[in-house]
């Protein structure tokens, strides 16, 4: 059975329409605040395409408007399933503009799950993309993605991610943090959003988001703004640390 679905949000933006535009709309700006690697032809009816991994997921952009609209949409699946998504920017001052985003489309089995973890995750990433407007102007990120499918267990699935970057008792948003995943020098900055199932901490050269997943899966999303490091070798390593978490 499929199920229609919208998820709409406004978000507030201390930066120029270009600016904004480039982020939301460009493979490398992209790359800075959302998942995957991303890759997008920059006109209407070129292809967007995401990687997740060397997995790409392939859209069509539907909207091209530079400084104004972007937009896209998924192929359809046999059962009529798919997924689109738009972005309007509306500029309010000089520095200051609100991103109207839309997320639309008809989803399959457990529709409702799947919306509320989309809405849920869509307020962690537009937060991250307000943190890299605000503190890496100019910048483009290297992305880090790692992920551990679900699987069945007695631990939570989150205290052992706690437990394995060296966290001990509660962080609140705004707190300073160090964590300490072993193989990786420590990680030291501000928890910039903490949720049920989200911590993100920004440090000077990275945002670093930790994210629990539907089924127990849990998800390495980075954005590393540093010279000289070889992001298939971190992310591999981030990799042997979510398996080695549960073994």
């Amino acid at each position: 059975m499929t199920h229609p679905f919208e998820i709409r949000k406004d978000v507030p933006l201390a930066a120029d329409a270009g600016r904004i535009f480039e982020a939301i709309a460009t493979g490398a700006g992209l790359n800075s605040w959302f998942m995957g690697r991303n890759e997008v032809e920059p006109r209407e009816g070129g292809k967007a395409r995401q990687f997740f991994g060397d997995f790409p997921v392939e859209a069509t952009v539907t909207a091209w408007e530079p400084g104004r609209r972007f937009g896209y949409r998924g192929g359809e699946g046999d059962d009529g399933t798919y997924m689109a998504f738009e972005f309007d920017i509306e500029e309010r001052g000089r520095q200051e503009c609100v991103l109207r985003f839309r997320q639309h489309g008809v989803l399959g089995d457990g529709g409702q799950a799947e919306v509320d973890a989309l809405n849920r995750g869509w307020d962690m990433y537009l937060h991250t993309l307000d943190q890299y407007l605000k503190h890496f102007p100019g910048q483009f990120a290297l992305v880090v993605f790692a992920a551990r499918p679900g699987q069945a267990g007695d631990e939570s699935v989150w205290r052992a991610l706690e437990r394995g970057l060296g966290l001990r008792g509660e962080v609140v948003q705004g707190d300073r943090v160090r964590l300490t995943p072993e193989g990786f020098k420590p990680i030291e900055g501000v928890a910039d959003y903490v949720a049920k199932g989200f911590l993100g901490v920004r440090t000077g050269d990275g945002l670093y988001r930790f994210i629990e997943g539907m089924n127990n899966t849990l998800v390495v999303g980075h954005h590393i703004f540093a010279d000289k490091v070889d992001p298939k070798e971190v992310e591999q390593a981030w990799q042997n640390w979510l398996t080695k978490l549960f073994l």
